[in-house]
């Protein structure tokens, strides 16, 4: 599907469009007191567009200390397991706050995806590992963009919240486009400069605004659509999230809550990450960094394993008692999984060959396994799946055929999804 490139008049429509993200905003302040949404709002709150909230634990988790622990074994490690809310399925005891909400989950165990190194493995699996085409994939999020329609909210389609710097990052979006590219907050902090500057009035930005597009029709008839269309689209967020300044406002957050998620940097990104999903933005990429664990593996996971468990158990319960995890998509994941052997620094080194991903919400089957792995956890003893699969899944999950629907690259059709893998329909509800 190819989406016209300029902007259009009634994408300019802010005035409709503010009073949109009104209600949008109305909805989100209804979901904060607890779940008590009115009727009328929690039926709005069902149309909302299919929404995805990816987190990325950058560096490979070890799936042994998380999805898929070994305890009493060869390469088990020292932690035990414990039950969850699904009878019969144990997680590790690194994940006390997840295991409670097992039953709303889905947990692959038999992922083998060939690739062990950081620096083509975190893209082949963000771009789902498509053949070669002499194109530049997409990242998932991009792909989302581009695939669902655009949330009526106004919010951006993408944003990625990460620690560190933040800013419009285009490479993701690779033969789509700039425009489709993700806007990342740094440190969970909006962009730079966002508030209108004391000395311009409503109307007199209202003006340059108008300059703006004139100018900017000028420019794309000259130079084609292409050339403007991100600069165009950029602007356009701009304007969206200075009217909605209150959503980085971390004195608005009720208290119980910051505490739920906890204080630490991926509480606080995963708190964040839900406002902007009740806000109305279409794919939310959370990213957590240090998961690299080649020394001290335990210790290691002891730390990041727990502060994982809380934010992410915290957000899957809230979007469950607000009906919007009917809609939200939740995938939670690295570039590959850990070595079951432990090396002389007692850690775990690269191990893409039977790893583990959890998933939830929107088209997802709730409370399952699927697959398994050897009694070491060295290798999948069931049928393997590649990222290719998830895709599949994942596309299939959201509504889109991911076996039918293609990319239109300026009249190049290219599959959305590795064509030589199909989506798991064990976990397709």
């Amino acid at each position: 599907m190819k989406r016209s490139s300029l902007c259009k008049p009634w994408e300019h429509q802010l005035t409709r469009r503010r009073w949109l993200a009104g209600a949008a905003g109305s909805a989100m302040g209804a979901l904060a007191l607890g779940g008590q949404i009115p009727p009328a709002i929690a039926a709005e709150v069902k149309k909302q567009n299919k929404q995805v909230l990816f987190v990325w634990l950058d560096g490979g988790m070890s799936q042994l200390e998380s999805w898929d622990p070994k305890p009493n074994t060869e390469f088990g490690g020292p932690f035990r397991t414990i039950p969850t809310s699904v009878p019969g399925v144990h997680l590790s005891e690194l994940l006390p706050n997840t295991a409670k909400q097992m039953h709303h989950l889905a947990v692959v165990r038999s992922l083998c995806t060939q690739d062990n190194a950081h620096s083509s493995g975190v893209e082949r699996i963000q771009r789902g590992d498509p053949k070669n085409r002499g194109v530049v994939y997409p990242y998932f999020g991009s792909a989302v963009a581009n695939l669902l329609p655009r949330n009526p909210s106004g919010m951006p389609p993408y944003v990625w919240i990460k620690p560190m710097s933040g800013g419009f990052k285009y490479q993701d979006a690779g033969f789509l486009g700039a425009k489709y590219g993700a806007l990342a907050f740094g440190d969970g902090q909006p962009p730079e400069n966002l508030l209108r500057h004391e000395s311009v009035s409503e109307a007199s930005m209202a003006s340059r605004n108008a300059f703006r597009l004139a100018a900017e029709r000028r420019y794309a008839a000259q130079h084609g659509e292409s050339a403007a269309e991100a600069n165009c689209f950029v602007y356009d967020m701009g304007l969206e999230l200075m009217n909605r300044q209150e959503l980085f406002d971390s004195s608005k957050v009720a208290p119980r809550d910051v505490e739920r998620y906890g204080t630490h940097d991926l509480g606080r990104h995963m708190l964040l990450a839900r406002r902007m999903l009740e806000a109305g933005v279409t794919f939310v990429k959370v990213n957590s960094y240090g998961w690299d664990t080649h020394g001290d593996n335990f210790n290691g996971s002891l730390s990041l394993v727990r502060k994982f468990d809380q934010p992410f158990a915290a957000i899957v319960e809230d979007l469950a008692a607000s009906g919007m995890l009917d809609n939200v998509l939740v995938i939670a994941m690295s570039e590959f999984g850990r070595t079951p052997r432990i090396n002389g620094h007692l850690g775990r080194d690269h191990w893409p060959e039977a790893w583990s991903v959890a998933m939830a919400g929107c088209g997802i089957n709730r409370g399952l396994v699927v697959g398994h792995t050897d009694p070491t956890g060295t290798f999948v003893d069931s049928e393997p799946y590649d990222i290719g699969h998830m895709f599949h899944t994942w596309f299939n999950a959201l509504g889109i055929d991911s076996q039918k629907h293609e990319y239109d690259n300026e009249g190049q059709p290219l599959p959305i999804a590795n064509e030589e893998c199909y989506p798991v329909k064990e976990l397709l509800a």
